[in-house]
């Protein structure tokens, strides 16, 4: 496994570190060959926050893209939660295709099941329902600039916006950050 480390208001050292590829090391036995693994540990300043360590990570393996982030008291509470998220998150994966592939395709059978296998990270509690698909828009997607993509998420007040990028001509998407910011999300040639 490939780890990458990143800090962010945070002083690295060698505990952290192998504390958390101790624990992200777990997760080899659930992926499928996991390529690139990449950790960033946050502190966030505020006084009034009290589970103020962040851990987020993105796992980049031959099947799906996995992420989580938590948050708690301490360094090791939010490994040790992100790692028991990302645990379910493969496993679940791992029964899919199982149960769903058993003659090796590895085409999702439906829009039902690309929902839950790429979800936002949201745990499935044995004996709960899945997150299914339970509304469907349409709505046609203009040509624009990044730039006016985030006015227009500025002035219908959503987390992201579906636009076609008049720059590249192709289909992208401008999101709102947690910090504030924003992202772009374009697709890869």
């Amino acid at each position: 496994m490939q780890l990458q480390i990143k800090g962010k208001n945070v002083e690295m050292n060698d505990t952290i570190r192998d504390y958390a590829e101790e624990k992200l090391g777990r997760l080899e036995r659930h992926l499928a060959v996991p390529t690139k693994v990449e950790l960033e540990l946050s502190l966030e300043k505020n006084p009034s926050i009290t589970d103020n360590h962040i851990a987020e990570v993105t796992i980049w393996t031959k099947g799906p893209t996995l992420r989580a982030r938590e948050s708690s008291s301490d360094w090791r509470a939010s490994i040790d939660e992100l790692v028991d998220k990302l645990e379910r998150q493969a496993k679940r994966y791992q029964n899919k295709r199982r149960n769903h592939h058993p003659h090796g395709s590895s085409a999702p059978q439906s829009a039902r099941e690309v929902t839950t296998e790429y979800s936002r990270g949201t745990p499935v509690v044995p004996g709960e329902p899945e997150p299914m698909i339970v509304k469907t828009k349409q709505f046609p997607v203009k040509p624009m600039t990044p730039e006016e993509a985030v006015l227009q998420l500025e002035l219908i007040g959503h987390d992201f916006f579906v636009f076609r990028n008049s720059e590249a001509n192709e289909v992208a998407v401008v999101y709102r950050r947690r910090d504030g910011n924003y992202g772009l999300i374009e697709p890869q040639s």
